[in-house]
C-alpha cells in the first residue's frame, strides 16, 4: 500500500502520541506493552491502563533511580512496581525532581528485578527523543486483541532503537545571502533531517575554500543565552565571538544545531536551572531529571560539513568531545582554536563544572 506508514514515520508520529498523553504499542520477542509517558499521564488514562490489569511499572533511568534510592537491578534503568492506590501525583512526583528537597521520600520503592527490561529500555529512548521527562508507565499485555482497534501507534521496539541511534541524513532545503554584523559577505543554508526531526542551519562567512582547512564552530542552540543576553552561561558571547572571528578572516562556517540544553529541549533546561538554583551543578541537575551529562548527537556537525563539502576543519571549540566526534565521523581536526569568551560572575560555577566534570578546556 503506497500510503502504509514508514518505520520513521511510526517512530514521528509515536513521539506526538507521547507528547499528547497518548499510549503506544512496543512489541518485541518477549511480549508487547502498552507504553505512556509519566509526565503527561492523566487519571482517566492511568485508570484505562490499570483496566486492561497487569503489573503496571514506572521505568526510570539509573540517575533517577539513583536520586530516588530506588534500585535499578537493570544496570541502565530501574522499574518501579506502581502501587495500585498511587495516582498521577505520585507519579509525576518520582518524574520530576522540582520538589524533591521539600518532600524527599517517595519511597520505599520496589523494583522489579526478574523479567526483561527491552521494552522498557525503548520506551525510555522513546521519550527522551521527545524532550519529555525520561519516565515511562509501561503496562505488558498477555493479549493485544483489547487494544488492536483503538488506532493507536504500534512500534517494534528492537527497530525502534535501532533508528534512534541511526546517524541523522539532512537534506538542503534552501540557502540565501545575509548581511550580518559579522560580515557582509553571509549565506544561511537550511538543512531538514530526513526523519522527520527539527531543521538545522549552516551560517557560511564570505566564500570557504574547500580544499583547505575551513574555521568552524559547532554550536548548540541556547534560547537564553543567545536570544535573551543569559548570564547563566557563557552561549551568547561564544556564538557572537565564534562569527566575529569568521568576519575577521573574511571565511568560516558556523554550524547553528537544534539541541537545546545539551539535546533535552527548552523545557527540560528550565528545569535544570530551576534545580540549579537550589544548590545543584549543572551535571548532578541532569541527572536528578534522568538525563546523561550530555545527550547531544554531535554526528549532525560531522554530517553537515561533509554536505557542505568540507574535509578539515579548525575547529572552534573547548570541548574535546567535538573533536573526537569529528575526527571519527570522516573529517581531519587540524587545529583546535580555543573560544574562552563571556565568563561572569553568575556563570563562574557553571564553567568550573564544565571543565571539571565534562573535560572542557577552560
Amino acid at each position: 500500500m503506497a500510503f502504509a506508514l514508514t518505520l520513521v514515520e511510526k517512530i514521528n508520529r509515536a513521539r506526538a502520541d507521547m507528547r499528547l498523553g497518548v499510549p503506544v504499542l512496543l512489541h518485541g520477542p518477549d511480549g508487547q506493552a502498552l507504553i505512556l509517558a509519566a509526565e503527561v499521564a492523566t487519571s482517566r488514562r492511568l485508570a484505562e491502563l490499570r483496566g486492561l490489569g497487569g503489573g503496571l511499572v514506572l521505568a526510570l533511568t539509573r540517575h533517577r533511580a539513583e536520586t530516588l534510592k530506588a534500585r535499578a537491578y537493570d544496570g541502565d534503568l530501574a522499574r518501579v512496581i506502581v502501587p495500585p492506590d498511587m495516582g498521577c501525583a505520585w507519579l509525576r512526583a518520582l518524574a520530576d525532581p522540582a520538589d524533591d528537597l521539600r518532600h524527599p521520600m517517595k519511597g520505599p520503592l520496589m523494583t522489579m528485578r526478574d523479567g526483561q527490561a527491552d521494552l522498557h529500555r525503548a520506551a525510555l529512548a522513546l521519550v527522551k527523543s521527545a524532550q519529555l521527562l525520561p519516565a515511562v508507565l509501561v503496562l505488558p499485555l498477555a493479549d493485544i486483541q483489547d487494544v488492536q482497534d483503538l488506532g493507536l501507534t504500534s512500534l517494534d521496539a528492537e527497530q525502534l532503537r535501532d533508528e534512534l541511534q541511526r546517524e541523522t541524513v539532512l537534506a538542503p532545503v534552501i540557502s540565501a545571502r545575509l548581511p550580518m554584523v559579522a560580515a557582509q559577505a553571509g549565506r544561511v543554508h537550511i538543512f531538514r533531517p530526513r526523519d522527520g526531526g527539527v531543521e538545522h542551519y549552516a551560517i557560511e562567512i564570505g566564500q570557504p575554500d574547500r580544499t583547505k582547512p575551513v574555521l568552524a564552530r559547532l554550536h548548540s542552540a541556547c534560547f537564553t543565552g543567545d536570544v535573551l543576553g543569559s548570564l547563566k552561561c557563557d552561549c551568547g558571547p561564544q556564538l557572537q565571538a565564534a562569527l566575529a572571528q569568521m568576519g575577521r578572516e573574511g571565511a568560516g562556517v558556523l554550524l547553528y544545531l537544534n539541541q537545546e540544553g545539551r539535546g533535552i529541549g527548552l523545557a527540560n533546561k528550565m528545569r535544570a536551572y530551576s534545580l540549579q538554583d537550589q544548590g545543584f551543578d549543572t551535571v548532578e541537575a541532569n541527572h536528578r531529571l534522568g538525563f546523561e551529562d550530555d545527550e547531544r548527537d554531535f554526528r549532525i556537525g560531522a554530517g553537515l560539513l561533509r554536505t557542505m563539502g568540507f574535509g578539515q576543519v579548525r575547529l572552534l571549540t573547548n570541548n574535546p568531545r567535538k573533536v573526537e566526534m569529528l575526527n571519527a565521523h570522516g573529517l581531519t581536526v587540524v587545529e583546535r582554536v580555543a573560544l574562552r569568551v563571556g565568563e561572569t560572575d553568575e556563570n563562574r560555577a557553571y564553567l568550573a563544572t564544565k571543565a571539571a566534570k565534562s573535560g572542557h578546556l577552560l
